[in-house]
């Protein structure tokens, strides 16, 4: 098809689906297709590489390629070879580089996982608070629960697990947030409910993962948080909770990883602004929550009496 004048062809074998395409892979591109991917085995003749395994084939010898080894994570031995090059271990001075036989698949794949739970993007924390609280009748993040207000209260729960906090707001919301002692994050997407907060969040920070939470969540315990993070799958899009209600996965107490942000921009693209909606059409850990009363938001006064009820119990 792609001979006869076609642009792109899909084929569609059901367990698996391959596309065609008859154009460059720039710059632009490249990184679009690979933005599932945990992993990019690259071919490191050709091109240059973040962290470099190095297969020392006698019959391709490096001596004019040491420019292109900066990050050498492992030297991999092929059968036959025993000793790493005096100029090799020059180049790579002091570096600790373990050595290890090419054929030692398992342990080759050991050092590749390592590498990767190590390069997991740092967790910074989101407390959404920049709703207009129209059922509440009053600012919800501004409900006192346990002592002071909620918003600064849910801060203070993801402190733990975060290198820092944020306070998701609108514009006018930002001097009062300062006030409070609190780091609001104003949104630079307007008008999108909670999806605002959530990819202004990744604005600032696309490389980090987002740990984020709603401020109506007053049942909310750092032990149920401590879950969520420990059970962090940053090789999906997301980790979430499966709301108690019904088996979807809960948008407003997730861990959104760098990947979620084309994703959450793809799909509003297509005219679709509710998180969960992307989280049930992506690869996504969901995770059974150890205690499913803590998921419940409080939207009304009636709501945050019988919460307030709850919590004096």
């Amino acid at each position: 098809m792609l001979a006869a004048g076609a642009r792109a062809e899909l084929t569609d074998n059901i367990s698996f689906a391959r596309l065609d395409v008859k154009r460059p892979l720039d710059k632009f591109s490249q990184p679009e297709l690979v933005q599932h991917q945990n992993l990019v085995l690259i071919n490191g003749n050709h091109f240059r590489a973040a962290r470099q395994l190095v297969i020392l084939d006698p019959a391709k010898p490096l001596e004019k390629k040491l420019d292109r080894l900066t990050d050498v994570r492992a030297l991999l031995l092929p059968e036959g070879v025993t000793e790493v090059p005096a100029y090799l271990r020059a180049h790579l001075g002091e570096a600790n580089v373990p050595v290890l036989p090419l054929a030692d698949t398992a342990a080759i794949a050991e050092l590749v996982l390592r590498e990767w739970h190590a390069a997991a993007p740092p967790l910074r924390g989101l407390v959404l608070a920049g709703g207009r609280s129209q059922r509440m009748g009053h600012d919800k993040g501004k409900l006192a629960y346990h002592g002071q207000e909620q918003r600064a209260y849910a801060a203070e729960l993801l402190a733990p697990f975060c290198h820092d906090v944020h306070v998701s707001c609108r514009p006018d919301q930002m001097t009062e947030l300062e006030y409070a002692g609190l780091r609001p994050l104003p949104d630079s997407f307007a008008d999108l409910g909670p999806l605002s907060g959530i990819l202004s969040a990744l604005r600032l920070d696309p490389n980090a993962a987002w740990l984020v939470v709603a401020c109506d969540l007053p049942l909310l315990s750092k032990t149920t948080l401590a879950h969520l993070v420990q059970h962090r799958q940053p090789a999906r899009m997301a980790t979430a909770f499966q709301s108690p209600e019904n088996e979807w996965p809960e948008p407003l107490i997730t861990i959104w990883e760098p990947a979620s942000y084309p994703q959450l921009l793809r799909f509003l693209a297509l005219g679709y602004s509710c998180p969960r909606k992307t989280l049930i059409n992506s690869d996504v850990a969901v995770l059974i929550p150890p205690a499913p009363q803590e998921l419940r938001n409080v939207n009304t006064p009636e709501e945050a009496a019988q919460a307030l009820d709850s919590i004096k119990k």
